[in-house]
């Protein structure tokens, strides 16, 4: 099934970040344009960018309807397809490891020297360890061919 090309009025694309958005969608759907994604998956997408299509918001309303939609859509096929932007697993992993590994070592840091002001010395080893996990799983995902050719950035 072809995926439906995205199109808004040029009068609604007046703000900057609207219009970064709108040029976000279309590189994400000329990329799945590429890819080979199931009939239902496809469907749901083409509903999605059909009601973008169809929308008379404007501004920050138009600019709150493409993110919803866009993630929405990158979940969608995450989940179901197993497919993911650029940078996915690295943007992922660094929140994840300044909570998992950063603030715990910042603690342990902290309580053996006597001195909780050191808390903040694990947070930058545990984003480290958080982008070093996220970088490898992104090579594992480009080399499976399941990484799209688009980063998504907010």
């Amino acid at each position: 099934m072809e995926i439906v090309k995205l199109y808004l009025k040029p009068e609604l694309l007046t703000e900057h970040k609207t219009n970064r958005l709108y040029q976000q969608w279309q590189a994400l759907l000329d990329s799945l344009r590429d890819k080979k994604i199931s009939a239902k998956t496809a469907e749901i997408i083409n509903q999605e960018v059909e009601a973008i299509n169809t929308t008379s918001l404007r501004d920050k309303s138009l600019q709150n309807l493409l993110k919803v939609k866009q993630t929405f859509v990158l979940s969608l096929l995450e989940k179901e397809e197993k497919l993911v932007a650029k940078n996915h697993y690295r943007n992922r992993w660094l929140a994840a490891g300044l909570a998992a590994f950063g603030l715990p070592l910042g603690v342990i840091f902290g309580l053996s020297l006597g001195n909780m002001g050191l808390i903040g010395i694990g947070l930058p080893i545990g984003m480290s360890i958080g982008i070093a996990v996220g970088t490898s799983m992104d090579k594992k995902a480009q080399a499976e061919g399941r990484q799209l050719d688009v980063e998504i950035k907010y």
